[in-house]
């Protein structure tokens, strides 16, 4: 059966296009998270617990860029004083499998991308349709950058912030490993979401629900959030804050450039 327009469809159909997205989206992590429990060694040993690791990536960075700044060793990181334990008898099957469908989700993102724009793409002109493949190719670079600042930057520091940190000697950080995968988990899928605000706005602003003056209006709040966020997710030392804080706003001034892209084609088009 032909396809319906946009037009001639029911509310009903509307679902069933839904539900079919989703039974699609389901199966392609569902597969990519099979293919991540084959090589599960690797992405635990080497990806995920790659931050409890003194000489890992970030840490060296850190420590270099600390000597290049005249900080001495303030934000060198030499060792890691915790260990990672499992205290429930099936605590370690249930990582291995929510790990395996979070790296699934991860990598079926830009199909998952790809089944959003044809259930959206009867509402776009036909002008913004040929542009499905910038649509897909931005938004998944956006989201894997954003994948990979949550690890290299934010999982790095959070890591070495509550590792550190101590109310006493007497008290030994021996962190659960469900505390640990989901602060990992949480951080990457924050970042890549966040990273998307850009697309979000895009869209927000094609249906009139945000402007250019409203979000520069509100860029002060927007900025007094970010600091917060990056106070949260870094360790209490300025540089750490300001290594978070540029990207973030960096992106928000990217998501204002494009609601101002947005409207003036709107004008341009309504002229």
């Amino acid at each position: 059966m032909a396809k319906k327009n946009l037009n001639e469809m029911s509310f009903l159909d509307h679902l069933e296009e839904l539900r079919w997205l989703l039974v699609r989206s389901t199966i392609a992590v569902l597969i990519l998270a099979t293919v991540a429990f084959l090589i599960s060694d690797y992405i635990f040993d080497v990806i995920i617990f790659g931050p409890t690791n003194a000489n890992f990536v970030t840490y060296r960075f850190f420590c270099e860029l600390s000597s290049q700044l005249g900080y001495s060793d303030l934000i060198c990181v030499k060792e890691m004083p915790f260990i990672i334990q499992n205290t429930n008898m099936e605590g370690q099957i249930n990582v291995l499998i929510w790990s395996c469908i979070t790296a699934g989700f991860i990598l079926a993102f830009p199909f998952i991308l790809w089944e959003v724009w044809k259930f959206i793409s009867p509402a776009l002109y036909e002008s913004e349709k040929k542009h499905a493949k910038i649509f897909i190719f931005s938004s998944s670079m956006l989201f894997f950058m954003g994948v990979l600042f949550g690890y290299y930057i934010i999982v790095p520091m959070s890591v070495n912030f509550f590792a550190t940190f101590t109310i006493s000697s007497v008290v030994k950080n021996q962190f659960s490993i469900d505390s640990y995968i989901g602060m990992v988990k949480t951080s990457v899928i924050a970042c890549g979401l966040f990273f998307e605000l850009p697309i979000i706005i895009y869209f927000l602003t094609k249906v009139g629900l945000v402007t250019p003056e409203f979000l520069r209006k509100y860029w002060k709040y927007a900025v007094i959030i970010i600091l917060v966020v990056a106070a949260i997710v870094t360790p209490p030392d300025v540089v750490s804050q300001i290594i978070v804080t540029i990207p973030m706003l960096i992106i928000y001034e990217a998501s204002i450039l494009i609601s101002k892209i947005v409207v003036k084609n709107q004008n341009k088009q309504n002229g």
